[in-house]
């Protein structure tokens, strides 16, 4: 099974466009391709109950963190012309490159 391309990967900012958090801005922390998921910094936090460990210096009790939300819901910002945008694929020398669809800036490296 060949994996699609996402055109959200790590480190990029996003916004995102439904749910409880809709508007909120955030950094890209992991992306799932497997599940097509994203996680958000900041962004729908989860209460997990943690058992203390030890070895690996983990306290216990609830720790709030990130949980993830599907690609689908989150729109990548441009950090060019700092608009949403879709992202579309251009061929810069021998790579392949994200760009922006509104002002055509390179997103990323």
């Amino acid at each position: 099974m060949s994996r699609l391309q996402s055109p959200i990967r790590r480190n990029d900012t996003v916004i995102i466009r439904t749910g409880k958090d809709s508007g909120k801005r955030g950094r890209v922390l992991k992306v799932v391709p497997d599940k097509n998921r994203v996680v958000v910094e900041g962004v729908n936090m989860i209460k997990r109950h943690t058992r203390p460990n030890p070895q690996r210096n983990i306290k216990g009790g609830i720790v709030e963190r990130e949980g993830a939300l599907h690609a689908s819901n989150v729109q990548l910002v441009c950090p060019e012309c700092g608009k949403t945008s879709r992202v579309g694929y251009r061929m810069q020398g021998d790579r392949k490159v994200r760009i922006c669809r509104k002002c055509e800036g390179v997103v990323g490296k």
